[in-house]
């Protein structure tokens, strides 16, 4: 799938931030993520040690691929996609239960951080042309 030079540039920019948000969850801001980990999963400080560090791996993962693998740029773009979805109960779990992280300390903060997730998604699939792949998956 074809992009322009503004959807690449997106694409790559998307992609730095992932790979930092990444290394975040492994390092700098460890314990800032483990805000993020849902409650209703299990508490055990190294269960949730374990969601924070091997979400990070993922992030990094789709962050480099998000720069590096033009070629399956649809695809991986879905795949990010699929992740902010997947990852987004942590962000709801945040809000409900009120946790203070990433300087979301206001029930309000954390409210208006929900409405960037779905910005995330459009932003992976749009810079990546992920939407007329799909359109093109689907119509076969």
């Amino acid at each position: 799938m074809k992009t322009n030079l503004v959807q690449t540039i997106f694409r790559v920019l998307l992609g730095a931030i992932m790979t930092l948000a990444g290394i975040g969850h492994l390092t700098f801001q460890r314990e800032e993520f483990l805000a993020q980990v849902p409650r209703w999963l299990p508490t055990d400080p190294g269960f949730m040690d374990f969601v924070v560090l091997s979400s990070g791996i993922v992030e990094i993962t789709l962050g480099l691929l998000m720069i590096f693998l033009a070629k399956h740029k649809a695809k991986v773009g879905i795949a990010l996609a699929i992740f902010y979805i997947l990852i987004f109960p942590g962000n709801i779990s945040q809000y409900t239960n009120g946790i203070d992280a990433f300087g979301l300390d206001t029930d309000q903060k954390r409210l208006i951080r929900l409405f960037f997730q779905p910005v995330l998604v459009l932003w992976a699939l749009w810079s990546t042309a992920g939407w007329k792949y799909l359109k093109t998956v689907i119509k076969k």
